[in-house]
Parts: structure tokens; C-alpha cells; sequence
């Protein structure tokens, strides 16, 4: 069942990975330089935003509809968040979601292929905790970092409860807030993710959330990237992503992932 909120005509909920610099490849867009993060995020503050995980943005703006809140989340749960990504919203008095992928909390990005190393590592159990004192929001990232979209329902259902309740054992407390890694969602997927205790969840998108017309389940998320300065997030947190690109993407969605059930299915084949 589609669950809605009533609030503000739309909300900024922003997707980070990594606070660190990488000069070119695939990964530069993931990699936010520390000094460049810190301008995007005072920014915001600066017009006002009140700045939170998600879960935490969700109850505010229940509470106070006219609040003007931001989203903070990060996927993945690099070491640089504790090292760099911390400060910085200790700083401006920030919170923000950070997603584990569970089964690989200290190792490293191996859904990543040949790019695992160039974002680092990942931050271990004790270093999870120490984020948890901080006060930063753990959400699930999956067992395994993998579409679960293509999965078969025994063994996806078996991955989002599993992670749910090793989380929980970790962390001493449910958890709230869902990431479906890569992105990808469908009706399966989320009712999965609603039964398994979690109250909302969060996509990619590119676009602004709106409370009462979107689905709880589903958020969707901007992607502040090494492109943009401060003006240029508030920009986008303000009008939402208005390239043509992200468009073509959701109309997209249903048939790129029947191309990734065959490529599944009569290759063994994972694309992404």
C-alpha cells in the first residue's frame, strides 16, 4: 500500500557517497571535495534550511508543515564520512542518514568492480558506532550491494530482512530508513521493505519529494555533485533537476529492468 505524508509542497532530500576528491573517471560525480561539501551545505544553511536525516526531515515536516528542511544522506558508508563528511555537519550543526550495505561494513566498494578502491574504504562496526554517537541516522542499505528489483522474491525478501535484523542487532534499535541500492525500486521491493519495519525509503530520482503525492517508500533524491557551488545547490534544492536526462530515465525504468532480468536470467549476467 502507497504511504503518504501531508506536508510542504516538496522537499530537498540530497544523496551523497563520498567527501573526497577525485580528479576524473566514472567516480568524480560520487566524490565531493571536503572544502566544496562544506560550501554547499553552509549554503543552505545560510538561506535557512534546517539540516537532517531523513527519517528525522519526515517527522519535522509532519509536525510543521511550513518548516523549511533539507535531507542529508549518504550511501555506502565510506570511511570519509567519519573523517570528512562528520566535521563538517558537526560544524554547521547538521544531521544526515548514512545507508550501510551490511554485508560490506569493513571491506570495501566490490559492487564497484575495478573502481572499488577509488573511494576508499568502508567504514568498519566500531567506526559505525562512533557515527551512531554523533548522532547520525544508520539506515539499510541491503545485505548485498545489488538491484533488488531482479532478484527473485524468496531470496529479496530473505536480503532485506536479514540486513534489517542484523542492523538492529548492531545498533540496538529498529531501523527506520531504506536505500535500495543502485536505485531501483518496484512494488515488490517496497512492499518487502515495509514489512520487514521500515518506514520510508529512499530512490535516486532526481527530483524534489513531494509529501502527500509521492510514495514514502519511494523518495526520490538530488545528487549534489563536485560540480556544484553552494548557489548551485540551493539553486537545485529550490527548482529541482531540471535537465532533460533524469526525465528520460524514469520513463526508461520499466524496460531497462526487463533487460536486466534476461541479462539475469539466460546470461548470469549483473548489470547496473
Amino acid at each position: 500500500m502507497t504511504q503518504v505524508l501531508e506536508g510542504p509542497d516538496a522537499v530537498p532530500v540530497l544523496m551523497y557517497h563520498s567527501v573526497s576528491r577525485v580528479a576524473e573517471g566514472p567516480m568524480r560525480p560520487l566524490a565531493v571535495p571536503q572544502d566544496l561539501f562544506r560550501e554547499q551545505l553552509g549554503t543552505l544553511a545560510e538561506a535557512g534550511y534546517q539540516l537532517v536525516g531523513l527519517s528525522e526531515a519526515l517527522d519535522v515536516i509532519e509536525e510543521d508543515p511550513g518548516a523549511l528542511v533539507a535531507a542529508v544522506t549518504f550511501d555506502d558508508g565510506y570511511l570519509d564520512f567519519l573523517r570528512h563528511a562528520l566535521p563538517v555537519l558537526t560544524e554547521l550543526g547538521a544531521r544526515a542518514t548514512l545507508y550501510l550495505p551490511v554485508s560490506h561494513v569493513g571491506r570495501s566498494a566490490s559492487w564497484l568492480g575495478l573502481e572499488a578502491e577509488t573511494l576508499g574504504p568502508l567504514l568498519t562496526w566500531a567506526q559505525v558506532h562512533e557515527v551512531k554517537r554523533a548522532g547520525i541516522e544508520i539506515g539499510n542499505h541491503g545485505l548485498v550491494h545489488h538491484p533488488l528489483d531482479v532478484l527473485r522474491p524468496a531470496q529479496r525478501d530473505r536480503e532485506i530482512a536479514d540486513s534489517q535484523h542484523r542492523l538492529a542487532q548492531e545498533l540496538g534499535r529498529p531501523v527506520r530508513s531504506f536505500c535500495y541500492p543502485h536505485g531501483y525500486q518496484a512494488r515488490g521491493v517496497r512492499a518487502a521493505v515495509a514489512r520487514t519495519g521500515h518506514d520510508n525509503a529512499c530512490e535516486i530520482g532526481y527530483r524534489l519529494y513531494r509529501p502527500g503525492r509521492d510514495d514514502r517508500l519511494a523518495i526520490p533524491r538530488l545528487q549534489p555533485t563536485p560540480d556544484h557551488t553552494g548557489e548551485d545547490l540551493l539553486s537545485l534544492v529550490e527548482e529541482g533537476d531540471l535537465r532533460l536526462l533524469p526525465r528520460v530515465k524514469r520513463v526508461a525504468r520499466p524496460g531497462w529492468r526487463i533487460t536486466r532480468r534476461v541479462a539475469r536470467d539466460m546470461f548470469g549476467k549483473r548489470l547496473t
